[in-house]
């Protein structure tokens, strides 16, 4: 297969682009367009997404709502190019907005994206702790909700899991 460096380099630069371009105006198709039609989509914890068709209406609903609706950046942390395989690996920095004190919360994951040649990916793959992100996010809601700034969507899933603010 294999695909030359620069060519994944250029792609990822656009992938990376384009979320952060999704996060700042909130529409997520630049996203959804990083894809070839046929893409697969496989998130551990919601399970996989076949095409722009399954892809679109999830991210926007994951994005949408809280708490991916709160979620400000998704800053590459590192990332490793395999030419051969033509896939990149890093690790994607999941940021909150600041909930009122200036403190940091975050969790990771692992992100494999699986190219598929002309700038756009035919898989994303999505390794995470789930239990890591409740903890965060819960840290998160309580900072949130002692500043004043946690809104009624974010104390109606609090109350939804059991967090007791």
């Amino acid at each position: 297969m294999g695909f030359s460096r620069a060519e994944l380099e250029q792609a990822f630069t656009g992938y990376a682009e384009a979320v952060e371009k999704a996060s700042a105006t909130g529409d997520w198709e630049h996203f959804v367009q990083c894809f070839v039609e046929d893409a697969t989509y496989i998130e551990h914890a919601y399970g996989s997404f076949a095409g722009h068709e399954q892809i679109r209406p999830w991210i926007n609903k994951t994005m949408g709502t809280f708490p991916g609706n709160e979620m400000i950046a998704f800053p590459i942390a590192w990332s490793v190019i395999d030419e051969e395989r033509g896939w990149v690996v890093c690790e994607v920095r999941n940021l909150m907005r600041d909930p009122g004190d200036g403190s940091v919360h975050e969790a990771s994951n692992v992100t494999i994206l699986r190219y598929a040649g002309d700038g756009r990916w035919r898989e994303e793959e999505d390794v995470y702790n789930p239990a890591h992100f409740l903890t965060m996010v819960t840290g998160w809601m309580r900072a949130a909700a002692a500043h004043g700034t946690l809104g009624d969507e974010g104390r109606a899933w609090a109350a939804a899991v059991g967090v007791t603010l």
